[in-house]
């Protein structure tokens, strides 16, 4: 049954979640959603792909939401507020990916939305500061200072858009089945503790 398992990974920013999750799908036979989840909802929807990217894991009330609705002013919403016509949209995209089983999906809430879902293992990634600063700043070759400045607003943007749209805390174990620390374990030790969990679970 492990070929219908179902992962969410939230993840602190530069914590190596995605790689994570693409590793673990990868040595699982799943498939992988993060920034692919953004295309298939498109497809899915009337709501142009642009529009979604803008809107990817960012709170509602924002800035930025107030600049994607003055950007797409001729976009005929009727109804449901943008907000929630892509939240329904995303919603029932990833409804779709529980249903039928074996994937990882990267953010976008889906713990919450896939919660009574008896596949899913939820997965929280998270590490040290100085461990996902010196990360970006190898990714994006900026300083430390820049580096932490990103993951302080990056983890608010996140966290305000989970807290949000679910009943839960970002970050908070409670929320998930597994929290795993990649500053302590390194990626490939964190893919094998989930593997681990995963094999004692499916007993």
């Amino acid at each position: 049954m492990a070929g219908r398992d179902i992962i969410t990974i939230g993840r602190q920013f530069g914590s190596g979640g995605h790689e994570v999750g693409r590793r673990l799908a990868a040595e699982l036979g799943l498939t992988l959603y993060d920034k692919e989840l953004l295309k298939m909802v498109a497809q899915e929807s009337n709501i142009c792909e642009q529009v979604l990217e803008d809107y990817d894991e960012k709170p509602t009330g924002s800035l930025l939401y107030s600049i994607v609705m003055d950007i797409y002013p001729s976009m005929n919403y009727v109804g449901n507020t943008l907000h929630q016509q892509i939240y329904q949209a995303q919603y029932d995209t990833i409804m779709k990916l529980g249903q039928k089983g074996g994937c990882v999906i990267v953010g976008r809430a889906a713990d919450y939305i896939l919660r009574d879902n008896p596949r899913l293992t939820s997965v929280f990634i998270h590490a040290k500061d100085d461990f996902r600063a010196q990360r970006i700043m190898e990714y994006e070759h900026i300083s430390k200072d820049k580096a932490l400045d990103m993951i302080a607003k990056a983890d608010k943007k996140r966290a305000s858009f989970y807290n949000f749209q679910t009943e839960k805390k970002w970050g908070q174990a409670a929320s998930y089945n597994l929290t795993v620390d990649t500053s302590a374990l390194g990626i490939d030790g964190c893919v094998t503790l989930i593997r681990r969990y995963l094999e004692l679970r499916n007993r």
